[in-house]
């Protein structure tokens, strides 16, 4: 299953040609009325002329104001799966304008979206996925989908889902965890992603590690991280791909703000990767990594170990970029500080 193909083609009797779509949106009053019609065809047919219509932001706003997402809403739910792909994405195609995003989050489709995440058609999984990282990547729709309840489901889901829908579960769980970690945490999900940042796929690990950063950065995320995830972190500083490096130096730099955080990545032995990613100029892991030792270093036993090697960090002040320049001054003067 982990390399299963979703597809998105549809039965050979339904002919996209023959919906009407007529004059734009002179003709969205005429397919709302058909989206209700007992006939399967002809709400097949009404939804494939909406789905050309919605790429249109006007058509959205005018859907919108007649009602559209009610029937949209009750058809997510219809027992033929044609007709459950092509709502969701209409659904999709609508939340990629923010008048769609907003309609979605006012009628609370998010709600209704939650009834497929057991559904047997794979597009029909993935379109809902779809949009709910792309609402999620607004403040307020992270809030939406914290408020349907859907971050425990969307966590449980990382264990039985596909590879491509797994990676927009852990995206959208990312911008959501950057308001609120603590119903993720009560989901057992630091041991799921544990097992993510082992996966195959790059983009997995370094979207699971991005999480692990995301729920670090919450003080409840902070004492679990350094429990239980510290020595797998350091393990992912020398992974292969840049993007699960820089990740995973991100997690490590929040969870040793705390004391206990800091001891538990010198016991893991996180100095030496982590001065290797200081020593790599084009290391978009290098700023966290500095982060990470300048912590360290506030310990007796890390300023000691550091102290053979500031010449990596006085290699970073004439870096390009200001913040590595910072961060890399403030860490010599760590290192060099006289207890």
């Amino acid at each position: 299953m982990a390399h299963a193909r979703i597809s998105a083609n549809l039965p050979p009797n339904i002919d996209p040609t023959k919906a009407a779509i007529a004059f734009g949106k002179r003709a969205l009053p005429k397919l709302n009325e058909e989206l209700q019609s007992p006939e399967l065809l002809t709400q097949q047919r009404a939804l494939m002329a909406l789905c050309d219509l919605v790429h249109d932001p006007e058509n959205v706003y005018q859907a919108t104001e007649l009602g559209f997402l009610d029937n949209l809403k009750t058809l997510l739910l219809h027992q033929d799966s044609t007709v459950r792909q092509k709502t969701t994405e209409i659904l999709y195609i609508m939340a990629m304008h923010n008048v769609g995003r907003q309609g979605l989050l006012k009628n609370e489709v998010l709600s209704a979206l939650a009834e497929l995440l057991d559904d047997p058609v794979d597009i029909c999984r993935k379109n809902t996925h779809r949009i709910f990282e792309i609402i999620a990547k607004l403040p307020e729709g992270a809030v939406g989908v914290l408020r349907a309840g859907l971050v425990p489901l969307l966590v449980l889901k990382l264990k039985t889902e596909l590879d491509g829908i797994q990676e927009l579960i852990l995206d959208t769980l990312s911008s959501c965890l950057r308001v609120e970690a603590s119903e993720a945490l009560a989901t057992d999900a630091i041991a799921i992603l544990k097992e993510r940042l082992t996966h195959s796929s790059e983009a997995i690990r370094s979207k699971a590690a991005w999480v692990l950063l995301e729920i670090g950065a919450h003080p409840e995320g902070k004492s679990v991280v350094c429990e239980e995830m510290i020595p797998v972190l350091v393990e992912l500083l020398e992974d292969t791909d840049p993007e699960v490096q820089a990740s995973a130096a991100g997690a490590l730099m929040f969870a040793t703000v705390k004391l206990e955080g800091r001891y538990s990545a010198l016991g893991a032995e996180a100095i030496l990767p982590l001065l290797k990613l200081v020593a790599e100029e084009t290391s978009k892991a290098r700023l966290n990594a500095i982060k990470t030792l300048t912590m360290l270093a506030e310990l007796p036993e890390g300023r000691k170990a550091l102290l053979d090697h500031t010449d990596k960090f006085q290699q970073c002040l004439n870096d390009p970029c200001e913040a590595v320049k910072k961060a890399a001054k403030i860490a010599i003067s760590v290192i060099k500080m006289k207890p």
